[in-house]
């Protein structure tokens, strides 16, 4: 079976790197690539539309708050790239405003608060390997 590939866009390093050790912990083969900035974001978008990139993620984590530009340009963007339209993407932050957050569901994207417990992140990262085994009925992440 392959390495579940999963996309963060994130630049809080502390994020990522207790994103990992949560990862680990489920003892699932894995693969993770980091994008620190919306700029980084928007250039794996056009990568990808250009064959560049391949293959694709099984799930695209997001940050709302990015430096360059911001996760809601970014879910534009990912949705409007041909092949990256209907990967599962889940916006994360510690706040959102009702306006987003309907823009987010409407573009096909979950919003999750981003984890703020050991307990929280060992959650995401159990729903994160369902939705990467893919299978069909996978459940969306709950919301947060």
């Amino acid at each position: 079976m392959q390495p579940a590939r999963i996309l963060a866009i994130d630049d809080n390093e502390a994020d990522i790197e207790l994103l990992r050790l949560a990862l680990d912990q489920q003892e699932e083969d894995y693969e993770l690539e980091i994008l620190s900035d919306g700029e980084a974001a928007l250039r794996f978008v056009q990568d990808y539309r250009k064959g560049l990139r391949e293959p694709e993620p099984c799930i695209i984590l997001l940050d709302l708050h990015l430096p360059r530009y911001d996760g809601m340009a970014i879910l534009r963007a990912l949705r409007d790239a041909p092949g990256l339209e209907n990967i599962q993407i889940v916006m994360l932050s510690g706040t959102v405003n009702p306006l987003h957050k309907a823009e987010i569901a409407s573009l096909g994207a979950s919003f999750k608060r981003k984890p703020s417990t050991l307990s929280e992140l060992a959650e995401l990262a159990a729903e994160i390997f369902v939705i990467c085994k893919g299978s069909h009925a996978a459940p969306s992440l709950s919301p947060g």
